[in-house]
C-alpha cells in the first residue's frame, strides 16, 4: 500500500501547481486538476505500471485524459511522476512552443497518450488502446513469455460521455468485452454552461453497465483511500468486462468560492488563489513542490524502473525464443513497410474492367501479406468496401489476433479508435465506409492529421455513380472538403494500376493519414504503361497521355473522370494532353519544376473534370481555363444517366476544350 499521507501531500501541490499555471496565463480550466487531483495521486503515484524514464515502453499501462481541457492536471502529474516536464515548461502553460499546449498533443510531450481536447475523443482513442493491446497479446504473448499485459486508464467527464463518439465507442468496448480498460468518470454534477442536471437525466452509470461494463462507484472521489481501493479492485477484476468506475468529485476542490459550481470549470476561480493557497498550507513561492512529494516520486519511479527491467528479461528472453517474431515487431514498432511494397503487387490483366474498390481488395490482400501489422476495419460495410484481409479473421474476444475489427454502424468511434491503435504503436491502422459517410467521423479524421497518424481511410463509393441511392449517398462535396485538412492526402485513382499505387503510396507515407476514394462502378485501365500510373500516383498527378504535336490543350481529372479525358483527347488530335491527378495534395508537394513539367504555364487552354464540386479546381486550370464539376446534389438514377446528365462525359470535356480560344 502506498503512504496515503505523502499522496495527500502530492493532491496539494498539484493543486497549487495547477492553479499557478492557469493563474501564470489567465486561461485554462482549474474545475477538473483541482477536483480529480486524488485520481492522479492514485495513478501516477500507486496503481499504474510504466516508467517515466522510458515514456514508449510498449508494456507500460496507458492514461488517456479524454476531458483534455483539464491538461494541467496531466502536467503536474507527469511532472511530479519524474516524466521529461521541467517545472519551467509548466511556467510556460499554453504559450508559444512549450511542452504544456492548452490541450495534451500526442508526441508533443512525454507521458502525454492521446491528443484530446474535442470532448468524447479520448474515450475512443482509449478503447483504440485497449484493442491494439489486445491484438498484440494475442500475436506476440506465449506461454513463457507475457510481453503485452497493459491496463489502459481513461478519465472522463460529463461532456465526454455526453458525446456520441463516447457512446459508440462504449458500445463497442462493451460488445468486445475489453477487460483491459478502465474508464473513470469524473462524475461532478457540472458541464461547462451550467450544472449537470440542466442537459441530463438518465444513470450514466447505468447506461455504461448496459453497454456490457462492470460498474463500480466510489462515493467519496477525493478519499484518497477510498479511491484507491476501488481502482485496484477494479484492476483486479476477472469479469472479463471494461470496468466504469464512477468518481463523485467535488469540481474546483481548494478554492470554496467556486466549488462545487459550473464557475469552477474553467480559470474563474483563478482570482482567489492566493487564499486557496495559503488555505491549503502551500507556501507564498508559486510552483512549489516539497522535497517530501519529490522524495517520494523518486523512490516510487526506482520501483517503476525495477519492474521495467524485469519485463526487460522476459523480453530478452523472448526475443531470443523467437527472433523472426522479435525482427517483425521491431518494423511494427517502426512502423517499417517494405521499400519495394509497389513491385510486390501483380500487374492487373490487360483487358481487366474493374471498380477500384474490387482492384482495391484484390491489392489489399498482398500489402497485407507484406505488412503483418497492418489491421483492417469497416463500419458495417465489408460486404460493399471490400477491404476484408482474407488470409486473417475477426477481432473478436475469442480470436484477438485477428486482423479485421466489425465496428457496427459506429463510424465516428471507428475513426477514434483508429486513432487509438495509432497512438499506441505496433499496428497499423485502417478502416472503410462509404465516403459520403466521412463526415461522420471528420473530426477524428483531423484529429490523425494533427497527429501526423499514418492511417489510411478506404471511402469507397466515391462520386454520384453510386446512382440509385440518390443524393443521400453521393458525395458531390465530399473529396474537395476532405482535401482543405491540412496534412491529409486524397488519392482518388482512376483505374486498378493506380489502385496499386495508391495503397503503396498510402503505406508507404508515415507522417499523416491518406484517404483512398474508391468507385462502385467498373473502369477500364487506362492507356499508359503499368510502371508510369502506379508511380505517378505517388506524385500526385502526371502525364497520362502525352501530345505528339505541339501542345494546344491539357484535360486534367481524377479517379473516374480520367477516362473521359482520354477519349475527349483523341478528338482533340495530337495537340492535346491527358494529365491524371489522383492527389492534388501530393503533387503540389512536388518541386515548381515538376509541376511546370506537367503543367507547363505556356499552356493555358486547360480543363478539368472531377464528379464533385468545381471548387479548388482553378488552381490547376488557371484563370483561363474551365473546371468541370458537379456544383448541386445529385439525383437518384442509374449511375451512368446521373453522370450524363450532370455533365460528366467526353462530349461536355471535348466542348470545353473547343470552346477556348
Amino acid at each position: 500500500m502506498p503512504d496515503f499521507a505523502k499522496l495527500a501531500a502530492a493532491c496539494t501541490i498539484a493543486r497549487g501547481l495547477s492553479m499557478d499555471a492557469i493563474h501564470a496565463c489567465s486561461s485554462g480550466h482549474l474545475g477538473l486538476p483541482l477536483g480529480a487531483a486524488e485520481i492522479g495521486a492514485v495513478l501516477y503515484g500507486s496503481l499504474m505500471r510504466h516508467d517515466p524514464g522510458a515514456p514508449r515502453w510498449i508494456n507500460r499501462d496507458i492514461f488517456v485524459l479524454s476531458a483534455g481541457h483539464g491538461s494541467m492536471f496531466l502536467y503536474a502529474w507527469l511532472h511530479l511522476a519524474g516524466y521529461a516536464l521541467s517545472l519551467d515548461e509548466l511556467k510556460r502553460f499554453r504559450q508559444w512552443d512549450s511542452k504544456t499546449p492548452g490541450h495534451p498533443e500526442w508526441h508533443h510531450t512525454d507521458g502525454v497518450e492521446a491528443t484530446t481536447g474535442p470532448l468524447g475523443q479520448g474515450v475512443g482513442n482509449a478503447v483504440g488502446h485497449a484493442v491494439a493491446a489486445k491484438m498484440l497479446a494475442a500475436r506476440y504473448n506465449t506461454p513463457e513469455h507475457t510481453l503485452f499485459d497493459q491496463t489502459v486508464w481513461c478519465l472522463a467527464g460529463d461532456g465526454c460521455l455526453q458525446e456520441g463518439v463516447a457512446a459508440e465507442a462504449a458500445s463497442f468496448a462493451g460488445h468486445f468485452k475489453l477487460d483491459n480498460l478502465v474508464l473513470l468518470y469524473d462524475s461532478n454534477d457540472v458541464t461547462l454552461d451550467a450544472m449537470a442536471d440542466k442537459t441530463q437525466s438518465e444513470s450514466v452509470a447505468g447506461r455504461f453497465e448496459a453497454y456490457g461494463f462492470e460498474v463500480f462507484r466510489v462515493e467519496q472521489g477525493n478519499d484518497l483511500e477510498q479511491l484507491h481501493a476501488t481502482l485496484d479492485a477494479a484492476r483486479a477484476s476477472k469479469s472479463g468486462k471494461p470496468k466504469f468506475v464512477e468518481v463523485r468529485t467535488l469540481i474546483g476542490k481548494g478554492i470554496p468560492e467556486v466549488a462545487g459550481t459550473a464557475k469552477a470549470h474553467g480559470e474563474s476561480g483563478a482570482k482567489f488563489i492566493d487564499k486557496a493557497r495559503k488555505a491549503l498550507g502551500l507556501p507564498d513561492e508559486h510552483f512549489f513542490v516539497s522535497d517530501e512529494v519529490r522524495a517520494y516520486f523518486a523512490a516510487h519511479q526506482a520501483s517503476l524502473h525495477q519492474q521495467h527491467e524485469a519485463w526487460q528479461k522476459t523480453y530478452e528472453a523472448w526475443r531470443a525464443a523467437h527472433p523472426a517474431k522479435a525482427a517483425e515487431l521491431d518494423r511494427a514498432f517502426r512502423g517499417e513497410v517494405p521499400a519495394d511494397l509497389l513491385d510486390k503487387i501483380p500487374p492487373f490483366p490487360a483487358d481487366a474492367k474493374l471498380a477500384t474498390r474490387k482492384a482495391g481488395e484484390a491489392v489489399l490482400q498482398v500489402v497485407a501479406r507484406e505488412v503483418p501489422s497492418l489491421m483492417g476495419g469497416s463500419a458495417d460495410l465489408y460486404g460493399s468496401t471490400f477491404n476484408y484481409i482474407a488470409e486473417s479473421t475477426d477481432f473478436e474476444p475469442a480470436t484477438p489476433a485477428g486482423r479485421n475489427i466489425r465496428f457496427g454502424i459506429r463510424e465516428h468511434a471507428m475513426g477514434a479508435i483508429l486513432n487509438g491503435i495509432g497512438y499506441h504503436g505496433g499496428l497499423r491502422p485502417s478502416g472503410s465506409t462509404f465516403l459520403v459517410f466521412a463526415d461522420y467521423l471528420r473530426p477524428s479524421i483531423r484529429l490523425a492529421a494533427l497527429n501526423k497518424m499514418p492511417v489510411v481511410y478506404v471511402f469507397t463509393h466515391d462520386s454520384v455513380g453510386v446512382g440509385e441511392d440518390g443524393p443521400t449517398h453521393q458525395p458531390v462535396e465530399t473529396v474537395m472538403g476532405l482535401r482543405v485538412i491540412p496534412g491529409l492526402d486524397v488519392l482518388r485513382p482512376a483505374d486498378p494500376e493506380e489502385t496499386a499505387g495508391a495503397w503503396a503510396a498510402a503505406m508507404l507515407r508515415t507522417d499523416g493519414p491518406t484517404v483512398l476514394a474508391l468507385s462502385r462502378q467498373a473502369l477500364p485501365l487506362l492507356p499508359a504503361d503499368v510502371k508510369t500510373r502506379r508511380e505517378g500516383v505517388a506524385l500526385g498527378a502526371y502525364v497520362l497521355v502525352r501530345e505528339t504535336a505541339p501542345l494546344q490543350w491539357i484535360l486534367i481529372a481524377s479517379g473516374s473522370e480520367v477516362q473521359h479525358a482520354v477519349a475527349a483527347a483523341k478528338d482533340l488530335g495530337p495537340g492535346a494532353r491527358v494529365v491524371s491527378m489522383p492527389s492534388m495534395e501530393r503533387f503540389a508537394r512536388q518541386p515548381l519544376a515538376y509541376r511546370e513539367e506537367v503543367l507547363p504555364p505556356s499552356c493555358t487552354r486547360r480543363v478539368s473534370m472531377e464528379a464533385g464540386v468545381t471548387l479548388g479546381w482553378h488552381r490547376w486550370v488557371g484563370d483561363r481555363g474551365i473546371a468541370l464539376g458537379i456544383d448541386r446534389f445529385g439525383a437518384s438514377a442509374p449511375g451512368n444517366l446521373v453522370m450524363e446528365r450532370l455533365g460528366i462525359s467526353a462530349k461536355a470535356f471535348l466542348d470545353a476544350a473547343r470552346s477556348l480560344t
